[in-house]
């Protein structure tokens, strides 16, 4: 089934962003200046989308966005030196100076609920070619209405700011599911006045006015049969991840455990400047990643390169990543 997507815009590609893992200023309207477009189409894009199965449960993963940002030692390995982190990514045939970061919002469909994990950068960053899901998805055959559950790993921009459209739920037919621990942190008034603060008006803004269709869940909770959440937390302190399972076959979507390929999953141990506890994200990365190793599982990383999954095998101080193929087409 092929369903053209309605949204007419120009789609602006080779823009210079912010490099931003977390994007409070998407919600809160702060737009920072970008480069000017190397390169318009006008004609209607569909933005990437990748299909593939875990037993019986549909998978639909959907490019939401992407930014090219300079000096990747500004956000990866900000404990180390720029010459490490920049010498790590040329052994990786990578460039030193510069990383693009993806955002990679993912549809299950169990057959009974269609169930979204995180709504992508939203409106607020439309004019720099992202916030594209609504598109994505409609190119995959699912409408806004179709969205039975939206499931929040976290509450950071980029995965909640796709919760409202023009003021009014993005997802009308849909209930809420995320963290009891990430929802208390954000709401609570003690953020205010600290570097927090631009998060918490987010969530004000755009989670809390759902909150009467919010089931609350912690280690363990179940979203539906076959799927549950599990703690992370360090990134943000209720950082949760998914276990997915049909049939016999298994999918982990890990959210923003390891924000980089290369440099985060090579090095688990190195800071990342947007984990707000660095230590304990890195415990976590070692914790989940040792895990998916010593299972095998596949994982789906939110900012890892598109389609975002793949596996992970030990590698000297971490783990290489291993990009999915044809395991899910047999």
């Amino acid at each position: 089934m092929t369903v053209t997507s309605g949204i007419e815009r120009r789609v602006l590609l080779g823009s210079v962003g912010l490099g931003v893992l977390a994007a409070p200023a998407v919600l809160s309207g702060v737009a920072r200046a970008q480069e000017s477009s190397k390169l318009e189409i006008d004609r209607v894009v569909p933005p990437d989308n990748h299909r593939f199965k875990v037993g019986d449960f549909k998978v639909l993963v959907v490019k939401d966005g992407s930014r090219p940002s300079p000096n990747p030692g500004e956000t990866f390995g900000t404990n180390q030196t720029p010459e490490a982190v920049g010498e790590l990514l040329a052994q990786n045939f990578l460039p030193a100076d510069q990383f693009v970061n993806s955002f990679s919002p993912t549809l299950v469909d169990t057959g009974s609920d269609v169930i979204l994990f995180d709504t992508g950068l939203g409106p607020g960053a439309r004019t720099q070619g992202g916030g594209r899901l609504i598109e994505g998805l409609a190119a995959g055959g699912y409408m806004p209405e179709d969205i039975t559950i939206v499931v929040l790993t976290h509450m950071h921009g980029d995965h909640i700011g796709g919760l409202m459209e023009e003021g009014k739920p993005a997802f009308p037919n849909a209930r809420y599911v995320t963290g009891q621990a990430e929802y208390d942190f954000w709401t609570d008034t003690a953020r205010a006045g600290t570097p927090a603060e631009g998060g918490h008006n987010g969530v004000l803004a755009n989670v809390k006015p759902l909150a009467e269709k919010m089931t609350f869940i912690g280690e363990g909770g179940e979203v539906v049969s076959g799927i549950t959440g599990m703690m992370a937390a360090g990134h943000t302190p209720g950082h949760m991840v998914f276990n997915i399972e049909s049939q016999g076959r298994r999918l982990l979507l890990t959210a923003d455990t390891a924000n980089h390929f290369v440099l985060s999953l090579q090095r688990p141990d190195w800071e990342v400047r947007f984990d707000m506890d660095k230590a304990a994200a890195a415990a976590t990365r070692k914790k989940i990643f040792d895990m998916v190793a010593t299972d095998r599982i596949a994982f789906l990383g939110y900012h890892m390169p598109f389609p975002a999954v793949g596996f992970v095998e030990r590698l000297d101080q971490g783990y290489r990543f291993v990009p999915k193929s044809y395991q899910f087409d047999l």
